[in-house]
């Protein structure tokens, strides 16, 4: 990059945190000197580079107050029309949108806007509400202006409103809390952009997600969200809900922010997100229409009208106002949406036209909005709850937990897509206009944003859609990457062009199989340029497939580094050291004479050891027995094998339910897993491995089957131990299907508890068998007790805390006291009935025998009191891992070796979410105070940055403070108050848990 600093109007946005303090300006157009505290909170700031351009586009239109009238002293009724359009399904995202492929399911999005937009412009007091931004922009974008300004009008009065608002409804529980906060910011814009401030949704609508993640809720409230809607949660939950009138609660989602910051409104709607039983009007529904002629045989007004009434009456008995919600509509419906509404309109007209012979119900056309709005108006006390809605299970032995850990591949894939993502947008920054204009035709950011957005969708990441969809998403992701390409390449091009360059990029084919397209192989000489995308220094191990015995590495200084060649694998390993927000260039060199690194190899190892840990075996099994931390002379019992279910994946067959395992369920037979193992069933299994150690690192490798296999793997310098994983293909000879697991076990004296994240931000405390705010009658002990595990998870007592790092999102929980089990692979025989059609059965023309996947996992072993100091920052580093770009032989003098975008690291309690270009002249920045009020007594404190003293190449000339999704001013950013009953809410869990 040229040594001048470019002076940008860029957007700065801020991020969460325990106290940021910026001196920076608290007037939206000044740039002044002051710092900024981080605390505990997501804080967006709108920061200048240059001149303050406009950064978001309100709208010059009056909003117009679109909500009916409704009447005090009836049961009011608001009839909610909807649709529900997944953003790839059972068919893909482009099938969906122009209604190809009807023959798997009929379902065309965009006839959908035609139909609406039309019935709405032939009554007014007609509404509708949109979800799926990824879907509206491809229609939006086909309209002619006219049309478009007849959308607007519509908008404007409140006719059409839209909720929720992200480019699509994200999955809860698989998603990282960077990827939803990026796919919320792309929908959100797009419409603050079109429609100004009558386009800003009010309402987050979550309707079919599979269990809700407290997460979530805290990044809605930040977003400005006045409330919450969804519809599934667990049916034990629900019937006590019902009763106690608590279906519409407030959601206190941290123990960090201070409320009402993370408070969020929650309402659990009655039918799902379906309309009551008897009143579908879609083309795709068989309910019978209102036939309204008295001259008619089959007259049915009287009919629909009592039983409307009768189920209104019925559901206002389990809510506490009298206003009550109903969704009309469904799954891709009003197609045709004259059939809704002709419908809807003859059924308002005779239940209201009862209230002049005394009837007290009221039904009106009304949007989420609306209802929210009559509901605060009650000014009423609510139930406040402060875990979250995990496992979710909608009847005795269905739990939806095993999709969190469905097609592992592409949930791994998501996760190094987000970690490109965000290293695609820094460089964008970073490089400059040049960036986007370059010799190279310019880079492309946005083909990676909607790739990535899409992928965030609930039957996308989650892994319960079909294959041929999951193909789709593969290949969107595949295409993002391409396009960041031109990005990746400033890493040679910011002083001199260099004539030679060339990638090492995990290419992810439809098979969703990992190939290493490898440029070291072959060559005699060349350089690797490790981008390092965090906001501190990291030490990061650096494994390249080659042909030679030998190499020499040297660093941007010319110094020597220590490399050595695994032979069981052919790798060159060295370990390199990348500065905060930059790069730094490492030579490699083969030598044609040189001889093999010596190893040491043992067939029976018995203990690996660095300066920080100790790792023994047992002689006889050959599994790990022992982990101890130098450091702090801990030291814990240590068994860690794989199983599968029974944990063999049940297919129904057994007397309690027909309910087998599928893409969504996890069911297994039985509580007690089969020990995987080359050997026969029997007490005594032993483990065949072999121990290699050189001087930057010591492996285990460990053969447990011929489709399981790990290395146990321990570098130099790490104080973390890894286990690399490698599983299939899973064996279905036996005609039974297979969820694979592995389980950790401990000297740890738990008590059944245990923690883990939430979308990879906060951590929540789990028990088994046990649910904070209502009475679990357990039926499926293993399914039951099983919870997302986003980034990490741990389990401790007052002595030892053992912290697993997850490269991917994966299911887990603790089943036995002292255990931690985290699902890794699901090769499963039936469908779990619900939906998509398929068995999850992995294959691919490379693997026809099913899908090999490979992970790792990191153990960590601390204090409780300081272990999220170090766990914390080893997840972000496995979720924005460095990127390696390389060039055949030299490189030109003139070329930079080593840059780095700060003038200092930023302090360990700060992380750079959000470093993006915002347009031409201004820059989104998202900061986030990464640890929770309780975690650390020194990372947990409030931090001070300086922002004008951050950026090494840029200027911060001004800035302006917006909201978490950067689609408001934060000082214009108003919500809907409400107020908690007394002495609900808290988990009823010991307060010591948090110290």
């Amino acid at each position: 990059m040229a040594a001048r600093k470019q002076q940008l109007a860029v957007v700065l946005l801020f991020l969460l945190g325990g106290v940021l303090s910026f001196p920076l300006g608290q007037d939206r157009k000044d740039a002044l000197t002051c710092g900024y505290e981080v605390s505990y909170l997501y804080s967006f700031t709108a920061l200048c580079f240059g001149l303050l351009l406009c950064v978001c586009s309100w709208s010059v239109f009056v909003c117009v107050q679109s909500c009916h009238a409704t009447k005090p002293n009836m049961l009011n009724v608001h009839l909610v029309p909807h649709t529900h359009d997944d953003v790839g399904w059972l068919k893909t995202v482009d099938q969906y949108f122009y209604g190809d492929r009807n023959d798997i399911q009929h379902a065309g999005v965009q006839y959908i806007l035609d139909s609406v937009v039309d019935q709405l412009l032939k009554n007014p007091d007609r509404r509708f509400i949109y979800v799926e931004t990824a879907f509206f922009y491809r229609w939006w974008k086909q309209q002619s202006s006219s049309m478009q300004q007849t959308v607007r009008q519509l908008v404007n009065e409140g006719r059409l409103e839209f909720v929720n608002g992200g480019w699509c409804m994200s999955d809860e529980a698989t998603t990282h809390y960077s990827a939803v906060i990026d796919q919320m910011t792309m929908g959100l814009r797009f419409l603050n952009e079109t429609f100004g401030a009558c386009g800003r949704p009010r309402v987050a609508w979550h309707i079919d997600p599979f269990g809700h993640a407290r997460e979530h809720a805290s990044m809605f409230a930040q977003m400005g969200y006045d409330g919450f809607f969804f519809g599934r949660l667990d049916y034990q939950d629900r019937a006590r809900r019902m009763m106690a009138k608590e279906q519409e609660l407030l959601w206190r989602a941290s123990d960090s922010l201070t409320p009402p910051v993370a408070d969020l409104f929650t309402g659990i709607l009655p039918n799902g997100y379906n309309p009551p039983e008897g009143f579908c009007w879609d083309q795709s529904c068989d309910d019978p229409p209102i036939r309204d002629d008295p001259d008619l045989e089959d007259y049915n007004v009287d009919d629909v009208v009592k039983r409307f009434m009768a189920i209104a009456e019925n559901q206002a008995l389990v809510y506490k106002t009298n206003h009550i919600i109903m969704t009309m509509g469904s799954d891709f419906q009003y197609e045709n949406a004259n059939l809704w509404y002709k419908n809807l309109d003859k059924l308002i007209r005779y239940v209201n036209g009862l209230q002049s012979n005394s009837s007290k119900v009221n039904v009106l056309y009304s949007t989420p909005s609306c209802y929210l709005q009559e509901l605060h108006r009650a000014n009423l006390t609510w139930a406040l709850k402060t875990d979250d809605f995990f496992p979710y299970a909608d009847s005795a032995h269905d739990f939806w937990t095993g999709y969190f850990t469905s097609r592992p591949a592409l949930k791994r894939y998501e996760r190094i897509s987000n970690s490109n993502l965000q290293t695609c947008n820094q460089l964008e920054v970073l490089g400059g206009p040049v960036s986007r204009k370059g010799p190279f035709g310019g880079g492309d950011s946005q083909t990676m944003k909607k790739a990535m957005a899409v992928a965030q969708h609930h039957d996308a990441v989650s892994g319960t859609e079909k294959q041929h969809v999951a193909n789709d998403y593969a290949r969107k992701l595949a295409s993002g990457w391409q396009h960041c390409q031109v990005f990746q390449s400033l890493l040679f091009w910011w002083d001199v062009v260099s004539e030679h360059f060339t990638f090492l990029r995990t290419l992810y084919i439809p098979t969703l199989v990992s190939m290493i397209l490898s440029v070291s192989v072959a060559l005699i000489q060349f350089s690797v340029s490790v981008y390092n995308p965090l906001a501190r220094p990291v030490t990061w191990p650096v494994r390249l497939p080659v042909n030679g015995t030998a190499y020499t590495v040297s660093d941007a200084n010319g110094k020597p580094v220590d490399c050595q060649v695994s032979f069981a694998v052919n790798e060159l390993v060295f370990q390199v050291q990348a500065p905060p927000l930059g790069y730094s260039t490492y030579s490699v060199s083969l030598l044609q004479d040189g001889s093999p690194p010596t190893s040491t190899q043992h067939r029976t190892p018995t203990v690996i050891q660095n300066k920080f840990l100790k790792v023994t075996f047992d002689p006889d099994t050959g599994l790990l027995s022992s982990l101890s931390n130098l450091e702090t002379q801990q030291s814990i019992k240590l068994t860690q094998n794989f199983y599968w279910l029974v944990y063999n994946a049940s297919d129904g067959n057994n007397s309690l339910s027909i309910q087998p395992s599928g893409a969504y369920i996890f069911r297994p037979n039985s509580s007690t897993p089969f020990i995987i193992s080359s050997t026969a069933q029997t007490e005594s299994i032993q483990v065949r491995r072999e121990l290699v150690i050189y001087t930057l690192v010591q492996e285990v490798r460990q053969w447990f089957s011929p489709w399981v296999s790990q290395v146990v793997r321990l570098y130099a310098d790490s104080r973390a131990l890894e286990l690399e994983w490698t599983v299939g293909p899973v064996p279905i000879d036996d005609s039974l299907g297979k969820e694979v697991i592995t389980r950790l076990d401990t000297s740890i004296q738990t008590g059944e508890y245990f923690y883990t994240d939430s979308n990879g931000r906060e951590m929540l405390q789990r028990k088994k068998d046990f649910r904070p705010t209502w009475q679990l009658k357990q039926s499926e002990p293993i399914a039951g007790n099983y919870y997302p595990i986003n980034s990490r998870a741990f389990i401790k007592d007052d002595v030892d805390q053992l912290t697993v790092v997850t490269d991917r999102s994966q299911g887990g929980g603790s089943i036995h006291n002292g255990s931690l089990e985290i699902m890794l692979h699901r090769r499963l025989l039936y469908d779990d009935v619900r939906g998509v059609a398929e068995p999850l059965n992995e294959t691919s023309d490379i693997f026809p025998e099913g899908l090999v996947v490979r992970g790792r996992l990191l153990l960590s072993l601390d204090r409780p009191p300081s272990a999220a100091d170090a766990h914390r920052p080893l997840a972000q580093e496995v979720v924005l891992q460095p990127l390696l770009t390389f060039t055949d032989g030299d490189l030109n003098p003139n070329t930079r070796l080593e840059f780095s975008g700060l003038q200092a690291a930023l302090p360990p309690a700060v992380h750079l979410l959000t470093l993006s270009q915002w347009d031409k002249d201004s820059v989104l920045l998202r900061l986030e105070h990464q640890f929770q009020s309780w975690e650390s007594k020194v990372n947990s404190q409030p931090v001070t940055v300086n922002l004008q003293k951050l950026f090494s190449t840029l200027d911060v000339l001004g800035m302006s403070e917006l909201n978490l999704s950067a689609n408001q001013w934060k000082d214009e950013m108003k919500r809907f108050d409400w107020t908690p009953q007394k002495g609900t809410g808290r988990p009823n869990l010991p307060l010591t848990s948090l110290q």
